[in-house]
């Protein structure tokens, strides 16, 4: 028992010393970071606005003369020429009218030419040859007027276009040019409305100034994204820009036009309008994950000398297929952070790691193409 407790000193010291001698844990190496060099490059200059689009031609067909639809011959919703039939009002009366008025023409005229005759031979007095001329003159006023009102009976298409939907039916009476017939749509050339904001306009004059976006010498050229994001196959061209602001809405009015003939493009569809030709030289882009939000703003992580992380605000202005567009706080040569933010922090160090915009899964590009339609829908085209 004596020699077990005078062991125990002993073992606690050769204990103790080996905790001594035991190493201390090496520090982990600084985390693994993406970094993209900054270097500014000239971009398309991205804008894109809602448009609306419009037929490039709209007529109302009306009628001229009141009278009963006895006729119908164009099909609804089908394509029809300049001077198509559309129309037919009852023409009893008016023909009956016509055929008088011819009649009294007739007799006015071969009256005329027998007093010209007879004044000749100074039987009659210069008076009553002018007479006759005046009634030859009002038969023939007489004679235009009820020809127009008979051929007003044929109510035609004034334009080549899609005819709509008829909105008066056989046997309806129509009163006038009041009532509304139908309407025939240009849709091909096609137009697209749309209208920037009043600050959209000062920024584009105040960066053309200070030649930070630069503008193509020729017609803008414009794209149109449809409702479910793919590219309409054909780009048109602006033609037509207001002379002042809406006072409503605080907007300017443009128009492009685009050849369509597929009929893509439909009245009343709402698109996408995009801006193309336009340049920003020098522009800064980085990837949507590396700029970071916080109570301040936007800001990023920079790796800096000594591969140390600090935090640097920026003024991230417009999107760009998954880039954020850096205006302010960014300069060449810059090392921005792009994965790996949540293992750093400001003051620490870190191994940085070329970014690979290349293997990017995030990178966003353009939508594919449209195929355009072979042909529009069949339609029954018998008579109604």
């Amino acid at each position: 028992m004596a020699l077990t407790t005078r062991a125990f000193p002993a073992i606690a010291v050769l204990l103790g010393g080996w905790a001594c001698r035991r190493p201390t844990p090496a520090a982990p190496p600084p985390p693994e970071v993406s970094v993209l060099t900054v270097a500014p490059e000239t971009i398309s200059a991205r804008y894109e606005f809602v448009g609306e689009a419009a037929a490039s031609r709209r007529v109302e067909v009306r009628a001229q003369v009141t009278g009963v639809i006895v006729a119908r011959p164009y099909t609804e919703g089908t394509d029809v020429a300049k001077g198509t039939l559309l129309f037919r009002i009852d023409p009893t009366t008016y023909e009956a009218a016509y055929r008088s008025a011819q009649a009294r023409l007739a007799n006015a005229d071969r009256n005329l030419a027998r007093l010209k005759s007879l004044l000749a031979s100074r039987a009659i007095a210069q008076k009553d040859v002018d007479d006759a001329q005046q009634a030859f003159d009002q038969a023939q006023a007489s004679a235009d007027q009820t020809k127009k009102d008979y051929e007003d009976t044929f109510v035609r298409a004034e334009i080549s276009g899609r005819a709509g939907r008829a909105l008066l039916e056989l046997g309806a009476r129509v009163t006038g040019p009041s009532d509304l017939l139908t309407t025939v749509e240009q849709v091909d050339p096609m137009y697209v409305n749309f209208s920037p904001s009043d600050q959209d306009v000062l920024r584009w004059r105040r960066d053309i100034a200070t030649r930070r976006l630069l503008v193509p010498p020729r017609v803008l050229t414009v794209q149109v994204a449809l409702a479910d994001g793919s590219i309409f196959p054909s780009t048109g061209q602006l033609n037509f820009v207001d002379l002042a602001l809406q006072p409503v809405t605080g907007t300017i009015s443009l128009r492009a036009e685009f050849r369509n003939p597929q009929h893509v493009l439909l009245p009343g569809q709402f698109v996408r309008v995009r801006l193309l030709g336009l340049k920003r030289p020098d522009a800064i882009l980085v990837p949507q994950r590396a700029v970071q939000r916080g109570l301040g703003g936007a800001f990023v992580y920079v790796v800096g000398d000594s591969n140390k992380v600090g935090a640097r605000d920026v003024v991230a202005t417009s999107w760009d297929r998954g880039s954020w567009l850096i205006d302010q706080g960014l300069r060449a040569g810059d090392r921005v952070v792009v994965d790996g933010v949540q293992k750093i922090a400001p003051g620490r160090q870190a191994t940085p790691v070329a970014y690979r915009p290349e293997a990017d899964p995030a990178r966003v590009g353009d939508s594919a193409l449209i195929a355009a339609p072979s042909a529009p829908p069949k339609i029954k085209t018998g008579p109604p």
